[in-house]
């Protein structure tokens, strides 16, 4: 047996660099967990250590740039003899695959979003094949350097979680892979086909969470409405919200990445008559233009929305809706800018994300005729941005005087003696934060708070009742 392995030498230190989105990170944490109970020792500062892992993210070009960014950094330290081993991970080694190792070449492995389940022997052939700064290791000839794996017909299980959130909060993955056709979407060629994970399995992983300290649950998915289409024959999200309802020390149940088609009545009257469901949902719409829906192949028209936008206002009391667009597709004329406009005027969503247009490629998009310039592209975000603004800011000054729950993240780092809280309008590393005056109040506490004033997005306020 090779005197190399982790488990028959001193420990091996890993570091991780986790980026992209909630659904990443959910991989990053099954990864940290497997790499942990293989005996691996996580450290903090990739500076030193015998190998760090960076899972990576491959959806538009600033996140791959991003990620190349990071890779590229590790690569120095490696040069420098700082780090033994680089291993890349996630979506863009997936979309890139074997390309990759041409574009950074002193990647040591690079492992597919599906082989994540094999972390552990990818970083040990790193390790046995590269020598590291402590000096173990024996750099070996013509060895494997990629693992792929297919899209699973049945989605991966996240239980063993080596969790990067804090402690009160988590994300849960309820499925992977999209059978949306969106033209500007590379996401199915990285992630697969839409797989539903099991209620029963859904639920155990909730449990678990819940067992390590989580009060607040936020579900994630590529299409959390399509939930149960595939795996049972019909969409079931509303009867697993109704199962997640009931399991013990979960308090809130924030829901994700919501598409507006197969949103049932069911699903909006769960949703109105939870007990933990709170009233804040994601759901990205892109455009509200009928011909550049149709062009984006959403397979939904402006009607069908307002109409389901009507149904939850009325049906949701203090709904808050999160919507993310997309201003310069291809094609899009400045009236059909204005409709868009005009539209995130009147919709008065409470939380709005803009976002240009990404030239893809491989995406259908990319054959579209009248594709824009940056500076068009740019110019519209920024007029979009202004519109949602004043609608935003006109939110916050509307909550003063008012008292609301708010789940308390931890100190606050610019104000001394104060809370970083947040209230059912706010997902971690997305939206705003209420800043809490209090005492004795302890990350994860959920507190009533009054609103004493709004800082443009963000809300000030003090503990007003009991912490639970």
């Amino acid at each position: 047996m090779s005197e190399t392995h982790p488990k028959e030498s001193a420990p091996r230190t890993f570091a991780f660099v986790s980026l992209g989105c909630p659904k990443n990170l959910v991989d990053s944490e099954r990864m940290l967990g497997k790499l942990a109970q293989d005996g691996y020792t996580l450290v903090p500062d990739a500076d030193g250590a015998d190998i760090v892992v960076v899972n990576t993210c491959g959806f538009i070009e600033p996140a791959r740039q991003e990620s190349l960014g990071v890779i590229r950094e590790m690569l120095t330290l490696k040069e420098q003899g700082r780090v033994g081993a680089v291993v890349v991970a996630g979506c863009l080694a997936e979309r890139k695959q074997d390309e990759l190792l041409q574009e950074v070449p002193g990647v040591d492995q690079i492992v597919g979003v599906f082989g994540r389940e094999e972390i552990s022997q990818v970083v040990e052939r790193a390790l046995t094949s590269f020598p590291s700064p402590s000096g173990r290791g024996v750099r070996g000839e013509g060895e494997q350097r990629s693992l792929f794996r297919p899209a699973p017909v049945r989605a991966l299980e996240d239980t063993a979680r080596l969790r990067i959130t804090p402690r009160h909060y988590a994300y849960l993955k309820i499925s992977e892979g999209c059978d949306r056709t969106c033209t500007f979407c590379a996401i199915p060629g990285m992630r697969g086909k839409h797989v539903t994970k099991p209620i029963e399995e859904v639920i155990r992983e909730a449990k678990e969470l819940a067992d390590d300290g989580v009060r607040e649950l936020i579900l994630v998915a590529q299409d959390t409405t399509y939930y149960g289409l595939d795996l049972y024959g019909r969409v079931r999200l509303a009867e697993l919200l109704r199962e997640l309802d009931q399991v013990e020390g979960i308090e809130w149940i924030r829901v994700l990445y919501l598409y507006p088609i197969f949103f049932t009545d069911e699903l909006i009257e769960t949703i109105a008559t939870s007990k933990k469901i709170i009233p804040y949902l994601d759901m990205p719409l892109q455009h509200i233009n009928d011909r550049t829906l149709k062009r984006m192949q959403r397979r939904v028209r402006r009607q069908e929305i307002e109409d389901l936008l009507g149904k939850l206002r009325a049906s949701i009391t203090t709904l808050t809706m999160r919507t993310t667009f997309i201003v310069g597709f291809p094609g899009e004329t400045d009236a059909e800018f204005d409709e868009l406009v005009q539209f995130v005027q009147d919709a008065k969503f409470e939380r709005c994300g803009v976002f240009t247009y990404s030239h893809e490629p491989g995406t259908p998009a990319v054959k579209l005729d009248g594709h824009l310039d940056e500076a068009i592209k740019n110019e519209r975000r920024a007029r979009l941005m202004e519109a949602q603004q004043e609608i935003a800011m006109a939110w916050s000054a509307a909550q003063v005087g008012r008292t609301l729950d708010v789940i308390i993240d931890g100190p606050d780092p610019e104000m001394p003696g104060q809370m970083q809280a947040r209230g059912h309008a706010d997902s971690p590393d997305i939206d705003c934060m209420v800043r809490v005056k209090g005492k004795n109040l302890r990350a994860g506490d959920i507190v009533p708070v009054k609103i004493t004033a709004a800082d443009a997005y963000d809300l000030v306020g003090r503990a007003v009742g009991a912490v639970r």
